[in-house]
């Protein structure tokens, strides 16, 4: 059985992982808030999990160099430590946020899209990932996946904020957007199929349907056994306000991953999003 070290211990999706794989893997965390993993030996472990970092956008200027400190310098130091000690495997949880913001406009992203991330949450995950691609060789397999907004029961950010909307609101807008996402339980899926077969490379695992906002508010909804109105009413006001409120375009602008760049020659999609929509609110 394959052992595999998680840095973070308290990491929704290291966690997650964990809880998804109980019977795959020998599982062990650790913290990075301090350096005594520096201290220890990693050449028992099959595989490294790095989620550890700050997942949160800040537009706080005086948080820019912990995002380097924490999201770069901290997996570079990981990944050089890793293969030193013999570590076969090292995955790094990047995200879609290294091609910049949702747009108001068509957003598809593509095998030849440039990254060109708009904040230094962005720029940090995208560094990091220059920084261990020189590590990789036959003997220690590196693969960076950057999925997009991933959701599920207890993840944090947008999600759970729609989801209290979709509970109390009597209407929604209804905007024609697109955004890629991903449940949380297809992610775990996918990353132990990297595992499985020691993968290395550039991934972008996402759910097989596309989202729609108000699709999904509507879904969460009617999960609850509640009823929505979704109205294009407020279209022209959200669309004009999308051009200057960074949320407006977080929830209604339009984001996506090009399907042919998500296919893998193995199943991890195990949840449809009308499906996952029910496991993650019940």
């Amino acid at each position: 059985m394959k052992r595999v070290l998680i840095t973070a211990k308290r990491s929704y999706v290291g966690n997650a992982f964990a809880a998804w794989n109980a019977d795959n893997y020998q599982m062990e965390f650790i913290t990075c808030r301090n350096d005594e993993w520096k201290e220890m030996d990693f050449s028992h472990y099959d595989a490294i999990l790095h989620v550890a970092g700050i997942a949160h956008v800040s537009t706080d200027p005086n948080m820019e160099s912990e995002y380097y400190r924490v999201n770069r310098d901290l997996t570079i130091d990981l990944a050089t430590k890793a293969k030193k000690d013999g570590v076969r495997q090292f995955i790094f949880l990047s995200s879609i946020i290294v091609y910049g913001e949702s747009s108001s406009g068509e957003r598809i992203i593509k095998k030849d899209t440039i990254p060109e991330p708009s904040n230094f949450y962005g720029n940090s995950k995208l560094q990091a990932e220059e920084g261990i691609n020189p590590l990789a060789s036959d003997n220690f397999k590196i693969a960076i996946l950057r999925p997009p907004m991933i959701y599920g029961k207890g993840s944090r950010g947008n999600y759970p904020k729609l989801a209290k909307a979709a509970q109390k609101l009597p209407v929604f807008p209804d905007i024609d957007n697109q955004r890629s996402m991903l449940h949380i339980d297809n992610l775990c899926e996918f990353i132990r199929l990297m595992i499985e077969n020691e993968e290395s490379g550039l991934f972008f695992p996402q759910n097989n349907e596309y989202v729609k906002t108000s699709e999904m508010v509507r879904l969460i909804a009617n999960t609850h056994g509640k009823k929505i109105k979704l109205t294009k009413v407020f279209n022209p006001l959200l669309k004009l306000l999308g051009l200057k409120v960074g949320i407006v375009n977080k929830v209604f602008g339009n984001l996506v991953y090009d399907q042919s760049l998500s296919e893998y020659e193995q199943k991890y999609r195990v949840r449809s999003l009308k499906e996952s929509i029910v496991v993650t609110e019940k």
